[in-house]
């Protein structure tokens, strides 16, 4: 696949006429589930369309069940598509037919997972993995080179002594040392895009933090674009450039994180920051993020599908399946009652 033609330095908010280093067009992803007596389709993910651009980081928030890792694995090539296309620098993905090319674009956009333990393997060194992974994907170098690069990318992620870390046991590394294992087996591949699938949720609060640290690194000096996907919106918040939030498969709202999070539109972003612990707040019991029901994905009816839970909720929302549209500069909502320009007010104190 060729370079994409945009330098290197482009502001996340992307001007007009940036081509994004990734982008989807509709994307959808249904199961068949059931047998031949009761038969019916999961909307894992529908009518998907989002953008991440070079040296930006995009948050992908959502409750567990809303669809964001189907996401991952379908950009990830995992799954295959039900419907809508996926574009990496400006071509799209369903036109790879050669193993070179899906080696080559599996290389430019590899994926950290939420267990570490899912790309180590425990019988091997910690080295076996990186250097198996560059021999595949960069074979132009030599053991020499592979070693040299291995050095070079667990010290970028903070596994230092190098030499010593790589030569250790899955085992004898921590949670946290073996997440910063998966993101080095990532980095050494030179990808232009990671898709970290709750990369942080295993690990100890106290240790999230440098995680997250080292994604904002990875961006800002390697220039890799990371798709972020979490529950956490607190920590979305705090390294993402732009979040896509999304409900029963669907995004709910889209923008620049600090605009949405400080000016949600879309009732799912307010009962979202909602259920984020404040230690000024006193103890309640029976908070609004205990109201309604869970998401309904499985042969889902017209409407908004968050509306059994939504205390605004009008007619038109049981008949009319609300579309995104920009209600605040680059600030996109999937709602009938914010459309309406009614303030919407749902979860918030």
């Amino acid at each position: 696949m060729s370079e994409v033609a945009a330098e290197p330095g482009t502001a996340p908010d992307g001007q007009a006429g940036e081509q994004p280093l990734l982008r989807t067009d509709n994307l959808a992803k249904h199961f068949k589930v059931g047998n031949a007596l009761s038969r019916g389709t999961l909307y894992a993910v529908d009518d998907m369309s989002l953008t991440i651009r070079e040296r930006e980081i995009v948050a992908l928030v959502g409750e567990s069940g809303s669809g964001k890792s189907t996401v991952a694995r379908l950009l990830a090539k995992i799954y295959k598509p039900t419907g809508g296309e996926i574009y990496f620098q400006g071509k799209p993905l369903s036109r790879i037919r050669s193993r070179r090319n899906m080696l080559r674009y599996h290389g430019d956009v590899p994926m950290v997972f939420q267990d570490p333990f899912s790309s180590i393997n425990p019988v091997f060194r910690v080295s076996h993995g990186i250097m198996r992974s560059m021999k595949l994907h960069r074979p132009e170098l030599s053991a020499a080179d592979r070693h040299a690069e291995a050095i070079k990318v667990f010290e970028t992620v903070g596994l230092t002594p190098a030499a010593e870390v790589l030569q250790r046991f899955p085992h004898e590394l921590s949670g946290g040392q073996r997440q910063r294992v998966g993101f080095a087996q990532a980095l050494a591949l030179r990808p232009k895009l990671i898709l970290a699938d709750e990369p942080v949720s295993m690990l100890d609060v106290s240790i999230r933090i440098g995680l997250l640290n080292l994604m904002a690194k990875l961006r800002d000096e390697a220039g890799v674009s990371i798709l972020y996907i979490t529950h956490d919106i607190a920590s979305a918040r705090y390294v993402a450039d732009n979040v896509v939030v999304m409900y029963a498969g669907r995004i709910a709202e889209t923008g620049p994180v600090e605009q949405v999070l400080a000016h949600p539109q879309h009732p799912y972003t307010q009962l979202l920051l909602s259920a984020v612990p404040d230690p000024r707040a006193e103890l309640s019991v029976g908070a609004a993020t205990d109201r309604g029901e869970p998401p309904r994905v499985f042969d889902p009816s017209p409407g908004c599908r968050f509306r059994w839970r939504c205390p605004l909720a009008i007619d038109e929302c049981s008949r009319v399946t609300p579309e995104l549209e920009e209600l605040r500069p680059r600030q996109q909502v999937a709602c009938h009652v914010a459309r309406s320009g009614a303030e919407v007010k749902a979860f918030t104190s």
